[in-house]
């Protein structure tokens, strides 16, 4: 009976459902390779003390270098278009604005309020430090169309200086975070927060499923769970800690042998705005001793293409179920001057948890594997991708 009922609550929550399609571009990281320039490794867990700015007008948005999934929302009336990462690992929306005039805001399309009859002036100033530059602006208000829910008064950022050349050639022009509003900078409303005090979703939860291999169909749906996107049963786990989207793991398998990495209790941020999937640097060397992995020179750990169905599936064990990794989700293929090759989807974070608990970060290379459902009753689920 609770499956059965499980199974009409979703049918019902598919009915009031709000997609968003997301494009995968080439990441800055991507592009600026390709133009022989080579970023240096950023630890991705820096973006996670974006909690010290709570209140403050200042936050963290480091490590974007790599991510790839945007799609479109509006601002203002009448609606002025922009293509934005949907991040679950920040609180705060920002766009480049036509306050901006250097070249990273240039290069994108940048909103001006003195065009839509919905702006209003709140004036407070933001400072956004990330790796390799940083990004000045303004919080004001306006309406905000996503995906055809309007959400009126609306703070958002506006960018008015952003030095630096790395984001020049981001495809996204501005960030719309999805985490909790407790690491909100400049205690500003969340866009998620906004839609459920105005009661514009039928519940409060969002999905992403994000494709593979570089297909097409990638979505973020608000309001329900789609059943479309995933098969079999959506597994439910507690989020730890109401700030980003924390949870708990409680085993890491390779080959479906424990390797009692976390016997004591390990963290996952579960982050679409990562593209990697995330381990502990003091086990970066056995996994990639494991995989058979060796790093080249740019940091990059490096596998034989011709190998990838030889190499061992990696498992997380989470509330009781183990979710695997097979080779083929976490290892990357390149084409380049007509040359293959392949890269694990793998990176180091040198930051534990807050409670000082080896820390994982679940980012693209997890979530291609795994449709992910965000629900606001602080659990958060996942199914096996369709």
């Amino acid at each position: 009976m609770k499956c059965l009922v499980a199974v009409l609550v979703c049918v019902v929550l598919a009915e009031g459902i709000v997609k968003i399609p997301l494009q995968k571009h080439k990441s800055m990281r991507e592009a600026l390779r390709e133009k022989g320039i080579e970023l240096p490794y950023q630890d991705p867990a820096l973006k996670y003390q974006a909690d010290e700015f709570a209140g403050s007008a200042n936050m963290y948005i480091n490590n974007y270098a790599d991510t790839t999934y945007y799609g479109a929302i509006s601002i203002g009336s009448p609606p002025q278009s922009f293509q934005v990462l949907f991040d679950t690992s920040s609180a705060n929306l920002w766009v480049d604005s036509v306050y901006c005039n250097t070249q990273a805001c240039t290069t994108h399309t940048k909103f001006n309020p003195q065009q839509s009859s919905t702006y209003s002036d709140k004036g407070q100033s933001f400072y956004l430090p990330y790796g390799a530059g940083s990004l000045y602006g303004v919080f004001e208000y306006d309406t905000v169309n996503v995906g055809g829910i309007v959400i009126n008064n609306q703070e958002i950022g506006l960018s008015t200086n952003e030095p630096g050349q790395n984001v020049v050639v981001a495809k996204f022009d501005g960030i719309l975070g999805l985490s909790y509003p407790s690491i909100s900078a400049g205690g500003e409303t969340p866009v998620m927060d906004n839609m459920i005090s105005q009661n514009l979703l039928n519940a409060d939860i969002f999905a992403f499923y994000l494709s593979r291999e570089g297909q097409q169909g990638s979505m973020l749906s608000f309001g329900g769970v789609d059943n479309s996107m995933y098969q079999g049963q959506i597994y439910w786990t507690p989020v730890t800690s109401d700030t980003y989207w924390q949870i708990g793991v409680d085993g890491f398998q390779i080959n479906g042998q424990e390797t009692g990495w976390c016997s004591q209790g390990c963290q996952s941020i579960v982050d679409t705005g990562t593209s990697m999937l995330t381990a502990p640097s003091q086990l970066m060397g056995s996994i990639m001793q494991a995989i058979g992995a060796q790093q080249s020179q740019y940091g990059q750990y490096m596998v034989d293409c011709s190998q990838i169905n030889n190499l061992p599936t990696l498992s997380f064990v989470i509330s009781g179920v183990s979710f695997p990794l097979p080779p083929s989700a976490y290892i990357i293929q390149h084409y380049q001057n007509g040359y293959q090759f392949c890269s694990v989807g793998i990176t180091p974070t040198y930051l534990p948890s807050r409670d000082g608990r080896p820390l994982w970060i679940f980012g693209d290379v997890f979530l291609r594997e795994y449709y992910s459902i965000y629900d606001r009753t602080n659990r958060l689920g996942f199914a096996a991708a369709v």
